[in-house]
């Protein structure tokens, strides 16, 4: 490793998992289990794996409005169905990812897709929200379907592995994902000894969730649902696998700006934050039917 190392500040065990919704088992790595710094990233989520069930019960998250923010839904395995009020819907399945940016307003729902929900099986995904800044909180809703084959992915040398840049750039080569601030966004699947090495700026707030199997980062083991959180220090990352794993790498640049929240909305102050209520109120963020 370089001198020029990123310090790890912490490796945070996953909080104790709350249901969302009658579906969705998650630890709530922050804001509410570690009040850390991770702005532009204001929330993860991370259902670990779950053997779901077999049922014909729809299963899941039902109506509910959004403003000021950016979800992504990353799923690993099973298969998620969604619908928002824009008109947006489909499905995700494992390795795709659904970049949805509610900004100035919109009213979502996210189920188990019926046939998955039906067989039963294996679950397990990621939520992010990420915020926007307040030049465009008020912007249009739009969608970023993100399947799979279509993400851009750089093979790692020496058969170390392959890393998926859903957002940001890697080496060179440049996620899929459009973005409205700097960020990175990456799956790193990395085998069992493999190598991979990320820079970012020391002002990047950064860290890495580890999905599955076990890591050495920069000198700090860590194990499936533990999160790796960085000091404001340094540039590099680098990472050495113990056995096939799978991380998501997160890093970006913070929006320095209020942060209000209240529930779904995410605003600058608190004005802002009635004005998101009134307007659902109002109707404004469109028709879903539950």
């Amino acid at each position: 490793m370089g001198t020029n190392v990123k310090s790890v500040s912490a490796v945070l065990d996953a909080p104790s998992p709350h249901m969302v919704g009658d579906g969705f088992k998650v630890s709530n790595f922050f804001p509410g289990g570690y009040q850390i710094k991770m702005s532009p990233f204001f929330l993860l989520d991370f259902n670990d794996k779950t053997e779901l069930l077999p049922t014909n019960q729809l299963r899941g998250v039902g109506v509910h409005p959004h403003r000021g923010f950016e979800t992504v839904t990353i799923a690993y395995h099973g298969a998620i169905a969604h619908h928002d009020s824009s008109g947006n819907s489909g499905i995700i399945y494992a390795g795709d990812v659904q970049w949805m940016t509610a900004a100035s307003g919109i009213l979502h729902k996210e189920y188990f897709e019926k046939e998955f929900s039906q067989q039963g099986g294996l679950f397990q995904m990621v939520q992010l929200w990420v915020n926007l800044p307040a030049k465009d909180k008020m912007s249009k809703p739009k969608y970023q379907a993100i399947q799979n084959d279509t993400i851009e992915k750089y093979v790692l040398p020496e058969n170390a592995g392959v890393i998926e840049i859903i957002a940001g750039e890697y080496n060179g080569s440049k996620g899929t994902a459009s973005t409205f601030t700097l960020l990175n966004v990456y799956n790193a699947r990395l085998n069992a000894d493999g190598e991979a090495v990320f820079n970012f700026p020391a002002g990047f707030n950064s860290g890495i969730l580890i999905v599955e199997g076990s890591v050495v980062i920069n000198g700090e083991k860590a194990i499936g649902n533990q999160f790796v959180y960085f000091k404001n220090d340094g540039e590099e990352i680098h990472v050495k696998a113990s056995e096939n794993s799978i991380i998501l790498v997160l890093s970006g640049e913070p929006i320095n700006e209020p942060v209000a929240q209240y529930g779904p909305f995410l605003m600058n102050n608190q004005a802002e934050i009635k004005l998101a209520i009134n307007d659902y109120n109002e109707g404004k963020f469109g028709y879903l039917e539950d």
